[in-house]
């Protein structure tokens, strides 16, 4: 841990820990951008039309509204001021991992749980809540740590001022940073000084956004252009008078369209021949930074959601396809089950009238479908035994999705049952 009040060598390098609030104070200050977020004002520029009459045009809309990588990115969430941490067993070492509440621009919590597995970062045993501005002095540890790789004069000097860049960003890894990818290459992003952090720890950063090269008019579309440029030239092709150049605009939309997850198939394939065996790096996709790890020759993600903190034998979710529903794993790559978790019943005042109505007839004919079952007569009930009839059938429903016995609890007849079959008798058919 750094000394209070530590000066960093080498000019304008911004100090670790000058006292409790110093990091907190700079997170605040600067701010931090969050992925595409420069695209998105360059785009208000560009834009032919007012803002008034843009936002009105699905055409000017889509491509920005639609590819989730750059949208919203002036909308800064709310990050907490602290993370629990969850104890995995890694490699037979009691191992901390971050956690978070909610999906966000957080390159903070990927890169510190990279270091974790990499046993780079320590904790304290039994830590249980961290705060921002730990993570922050952990991570500045780390990387005032790191020695030159050679020794000459020239690249001294460049590993200085490396140093300094990386020293610099860090205030914004906690909020978010700018990250513009470009579509040639799951390494390849427009240099800005944020990548110099992960240039440092020697953490590859990734993406799956590629184009497929089997598609010509797509990569004819979107070349070599980052992000950011292939939304200006949507724009500005869309709007042009000539013909060939809205087609290709429209063309290049139709990629960004039918990417919104913002990893291809293709990407996919090249992500997985990219990363090395065992190599633990972090992935960049909508808007959001993950640890990942390839373990014989399949991906993974570590799983960060707060829900799953005291499943510590939940550790890993596989990257197999772009829909993003992978298999849960342990530390060890076992496929594993998350724990099944009740199904809140949706309450009548909960539902639209047309929900309502439906419910009522499903739930009417159900009780009738129960009667020539026990062959009755479907000749005037109770209020009762059909409420009792319908709680028999609902609650069986219920335990076959859960794999739990099929008989329900006597008396037990919900209020939601009374009430859709007491509707359903005021209710013609």
């Amino acid at each position: 841990m750094a000394d209070s009040g530590t000066e960093i060598v080498g000019g304008d390098l911004l100090s670790v820990v000058k006292d409790d609030c110093s990091l907190t104070e700079a997170i605040s200050k600067e701010g931090g951008l969050t992925a595409g977020s420069s695209a998105a004002k360059e785009i208000h520029e560009a834009e032919p039309l007012d803002h008034e009459d843009s936002t009105k045009d699905p055409s000017v809309k889509t491509p920005i509204m639609e590819a989730e990588g750059a949208t919203a990115a002036d909308l800064e969430p709310m990050m907490p001021a602290y993370y629990f941490v969850k104890w995995i067993t890694w490699k037979e070492k009691k191992t901390p991992i971050i956690t978070q509440s909610e999906n966000g621009p957080c390159p903070l919590l990927a890169i510190m749980n990279t270091l974790f597995l990499r046993w780079k970062a320590k904790l304290p045993a039994q830590t249980e809540v961290i705060t921002t501005e730990d993570l922050m002095a952990h991570l500045g540890e780390c990387v005032l740590s790191i020695k030159p790789r050679e020794k000459a004069e020239g690249m001294e000097l460049n590993f200085q001022q490396n140093m300094s860049d990386a020293m610099a960003v860090l205030p914004k890894l906690s909020t978010g940073l700018d990250v513009n990818v470009r579509f040639t290459g799951v390494s390849d992003f427009e240099y800005t000084p944020e990548c110099i952090a992960f240039d440092l720890l020697d953490i590859p950063l990734y993406h799956g956004w590629l184009v497929d090269p089997q598609s010509p008019e797509m990569v004819a579309a979107v070349g070599k252009l980052s992000y950011n440029q292939l939304v200006e030239k949507i724009i500005d092709y869309k709007h042009s008078a000539n013909s060939s150049r809205v087609s290709e605009g429209l063309v290049a939309e139709q990629f960004l369209e039918s990417t919104a997850t913002q990893l291809s198939y293709h990407g996919l394939c090249e992500l997985n021949t990219t990363a090395k065996e065992g190599e633990l790096s972090v992935f960049f996709r909508n808007n959001h930074f993950s640890t990942m790890i390839k373990h014989k020759g399949h991906l993974y993600l570590l799983v960060t959601d707060q829900g799953f903190l005291q499943e510590g034998g939940l550790v890993w979710e596989s990257l197999h396809n772009v829909e993003g529903d992978g298999n849960f794993c342990d530390s060890d790559f076992r496929l594993c089950h998350p724990p099944q978790r009740s199904v809140p019943v949706t309450q009548p005042e909960d539902l639209t009238p047309q929900q309502q109505q439906r419910q009522i007839d499903q739930d009417y004919l159900v009780a009738m479908s129960l009667q020539q079952q026990q062959g009755v007569a479907p000749g005037p009930l109770s209020d009762l035994d059909l409420a009792r009839q319908l709680q028999e059938e609902e609650y069986q429903q219920q335990q076959q999705q859960q794999g739990g016995p099929s008989q329900a609890p006597a008396q037990q007849v919900t209020n939601h049952t009374v009430w859709a079959y007491t509707r359903r008798k005021e209710t013609p058919l």
